[in-house]
This record gives structure tokens, sequence and C-alpha cells, in this order.
């Protein structure tokens, strides 16, 4: 802290140094800058674009991802996994722990060879997966036709369904 005297009027005025405390701040932004990404890392897939796509249903107790990046690596439930470890976590889950469904989602990267999805998909069959379900993003400028789906409630402008107004709403 700095002090100091209050010169012919008397008195000792004392002010707050806060630069120190500025430093501290700065450094801590900048190390959540750089720790933040990495933890939001995890996995990273580009899926296939489609129309009239329901939303995933996503309940971290019961539903399983099984993921494949553009790279071929696996992940299940947003975890790394290698390759030779995806059957026995999937037998894990699917055969020796008792369950009420046996659905699993893949997502896959649009631009991965599909081979490497068929391989998926066989692992899962041979380890208890009874049904399988691809994951995919709603292409940009479409809204879902699909009745109930609430994903795009209101149709976007330009889309197929959108009313077009002149002069605006009144």
């Amino acid at each position: 802290m700095a002090i100091s005297t209050g010169g012919p009027e008397g008195g000792v005025a004392s002010t707050p140094n806060v630069t120190p405390m500025v430093d501290v701040m700065l450094v801590l932004l900048i190390i959540f800058m750089v720790v933040t990404p990495a933890l939001l890392a995890g996995f990273q897939a580009d899926p296939p674009q489609a129309q009239n796509i329901k939303d995933h249903p996503e309940d971290e107790q019961n539903d399983q991802v099984l993921g494949i990046d553009k790279d071929g690596h696996y992940y299940l439930n947003k975890k790394q996994i290698r390759a030779e470890d995806v059957g026995p976590a999937l037998k894990h889950i699917y055969v020796d722990t008792p369950r009420e469904d046996y659905i699993m989602y893949l997502k896959a990267d649009k631009n991965l060879d599909y081979s490497k999805v068929l391989d998926a998909l066989d692992i899962a069959m041979h380890n208890g997966v009874k049904v399988t379900g691809l994951i995919g993003d709603q292409k940009p400028g479409t809204v879902s036709t699909v009745e109930g789906d609430q994903r795009n409630p209101t149709p976007a402008a330009g889309a197929p369904g959108a009313a077009a107004t002149k002069g605006g709403a009144k």
C-alpha cells in the first residue's frame, strides 16, 4: 500500500495500490483462457446433416454414445477409448450390467470412411447392443417437418413452410 503524507493540510491519507491485484487478475484470466478449451475438448466430430432430425435424448445415466472422430479414434460417452477396448466396454455396459434398454447412439464424423462406421456397428452388435441410433445434425436453413419436433418450433425465413408477409406483421 502506498501512504502519502498529507502535506500542509495535515493528516495521513492512505490509498490502496491496486496494481498487484490487477496483475493477479490478469494472470488468472490467462490461465482460465488456456485451461477452458482443454476441459471442453473431449470428442469432436462433425456429423452428417439431414432434414427432419429429432432432438437426441440426453440422459447421462442411460444413454450410451459411441463416437468416432475424423481420425478414427473412438470415444465412449465423450471419453477417448482404445479401439481394442470398445468391445469389452460395451459388453460390460450391455451384457454384464442389467439394463432396461439396449440402445446405443453412434456419432461419427461426416468425412469418416463408412467402413469404420460399419466396423463400430459390428462391434456393438456382437457386444449386447440391440438397437443403434445414428446421430446427425439438422441442415442449416431447413426446418424439421416432423409433427411434435421441438428442435425448430418456428420456421426460419425462406425455409419451406415459412409464411411470407409483405410489409411486416400487423
